[in-house]
């Protein structure tokens, strides 16, 4: 229970695309969020992810012409969200697979590139493995095509990372290498997007609540927990787009959050209960001690018996306990994006649910698609 209670701390389905024209401006610099399309050939890495089939989805509306790179290409051929794009397969981990002839990054296939790729788990193995090699597999293969911009999808978080906080996590410092990579090199411009957090990494409450269940949050002292403005998917997958036209993200960092103000965990529980028509919030407060003893207690088991199980273990306490005490918010107006606000998310699942993911829904399976 308590290190359920540990991973939740981690914790739209519109109608199918019709792609329509890509028509550029005339003007130069003439930009328009949430429209604008240069109509270059567009590469998603990182596709089957929860914002990478949204990213997919969001440039074939707007008329990219679109592939979306994947490890199975059978099993991507029913996704809704892929309709009007390019399915092939690759693996990222491997770069001959994404240069081969006819592969996704074969020279003069591609203009734009977009990386959502993310590790499942966020242990150090996987976090480099993918957050750091893999993605810097595909910005090689982008160089090597003859590509002109590479967009990341990184984390707000990875600024703990570069100032070196002792509770840093091992996927925050893999981004963080992987930025310093595309900073590096001058043969690509590139827009490095950090959102503070997803709505499904914050809704996945709403069905325990809706059965009679408390909304949990972490108690770190005198009525405080920690406050987050997180992000419609289809917002995200609109903001990583702009960024392929926007002047202003041109070799930029983007901080980034949705419209709302800050919310803390009481707030987004009180919310919940409003939505679903409870007389009363039930809100259960868990002290956030709790993780000092989970992630001391694994981490003596990892240094005991020399465990990578039990490293990983305690590190997936440390990615919980960061995300129960930091605050995931962006107040600078530049900063905030979209127009789905975390009250029209909770509506929508609390009538449809929404499409479960065992890595952000943490409380139960949702029923929606």
């Amino acid at each position: 229970m308590m290190l359920s209670l540990a991973v939740a701390a981690l914790s739209y389905a519109p109608m199918m695309p019709s792609s329509r024209p890509c028509v550029r401006s005339t003007t130069p610099n003439m930009f328009t969020p949430g429209e604008s399309c240069s109509g270059e050939k567009l590469v998603v890495v990182g596709a089957t992810g929860y914002i990478g089939k949204a990213v997919v989805k969001e440039a074939v509306v707007r008329g990219y012409p679109t592939t979306a790179v994947v490890r199975d290409a059978a099993a991507a051929a029913t996704e809704p969200k892929f309709q009007g794009a390019n399915v092939m397969q690759a693996d990222v981990t491997d770069p001959a697979s994404l240069t081969r002839p006819g592969g996704p990054f074969e020279k003069g296939s591609v203009d734009v590139v977009v990386s959502c790729l993310a590790s499942r788990s966020g242990s150090k193995k996987d976090s480099f493995a993918i957050d750091y090699q893999a993605t810097l597999n595909c910005m090689e293969a982008a160089r090597a095509a003859g590509a002109r911009h590479f967009v990341m999808l990184s984390a707000f978080c990875v600024k703990s990372a570069e100032r070196r906080d002792p509770y840093a996590l091992q996927f925050q410092y893999a981004k963080k290498d992987m930025e310093e990579k595309l900073r590096a090199q001058d043969d690509l411009t590139y827009s490095i997007v950090r959102p503070t957090a997803f709505f499904k990494s914050v809704s996945g409450q709403v069905e325990v609540v809706a059965g009679g269940g408390p909304f949990v949050y972490f108690d770190l002292g005198k009525g405080k927990s920690a406050t987050c403005n997180p992000m419609a998917e289809r917002d995200l997958a609109a903001a990583l787009l702009d960024t392929i036209e926007d002047p202003s993200k041109k070799n930029e960092v983007w901080n980034l959050g949705g419209p709302d103000a800050g919310m803390s965990m009481q707030q987004q529980g009180e919310l919940v209960a409003d939505v679903l028509g409870k007389e009363e919030a039930k809100l259960l407060g868990v002290p956030i001690g709790i993780f000092d003893t989970i992630i001391n207690g694994l981490q003596w088991a990892a240094d005991t018996f020399k465990s990578e199980k039990f490293e990983d273990a305690a590190e997936f306490g440390r990615i919980g306990r960061y995300y129960a005490i930091e605050d995931m918010l962006t107040t600078d107006p530049s900063e905030k994006y979209g127009q789905t606000t975390l009250r029209q998310h909770y509506e929508r699942i609390a009538v449809e649910g929404q499409e479960y993911d065992p890595y952000t829904s943490v409380f139960g399976k949702a029923s929606g698609k």
